[in-house]
């Protein structure tokens, strides 16, 4: 089954699944960002949709509260979205590179991480 794509609030949500499990949509909206919290009514449609998308379920339990499941990693939903923002540069990630050094969030230890990974896959016989 493919991976469905995810908006940047339906990112949200889904963290919140990862982060802390099942949880009902009262529960999601509390540990949304304070500042930047959605109403109930618009966490309850963003769910909807999710669920409706196959990214997460409904758990059938004898509760008058709806709780709701991942369905899908955190890593192949994170590795969708990076495939898919990289395809806006045409598949190369030199840019987003540049830009990530250049404004600080890539470090040398970074880099040194990115290597011994890239180090490990080769001994596993697998191309990067």
């Amino acid at each position: 089954m493919a991976l469905p794509r995810l908006s940047n609030s339906e990112m949200q949500i889904m963290e919140v699944l990862w982060a802390h499990g099942s949880s009902s949509i009262r529960q999601i909206r509390e540990k949304l960002t304070a500042k930047k919290r959605p109403a109930y009514t618009t966490v309850q449609t963003m769910v909807y949709r999710l669920e409706a998308k196959k990214a997460l379920r409904r758990q059938r339990k004898n509760t008058p509260v709806h709780l709701f499941e991942a369905l899908i990693p955190r890593d192949a939903a994170r590795r969708r979205l990076i495939d898919d923002f990289l395809a806006v540069f045409g598949g190369e990630p030199m840019p987003v590179m540049a830009h990530l050094i250049e404004a600080g969030k890539l470090t040398l230890n970074d880099v040194y991480e990115a290597e011994r990974h890239v180090r490990e896959l080769l001994k596993k016989g697998k191309q990067p």
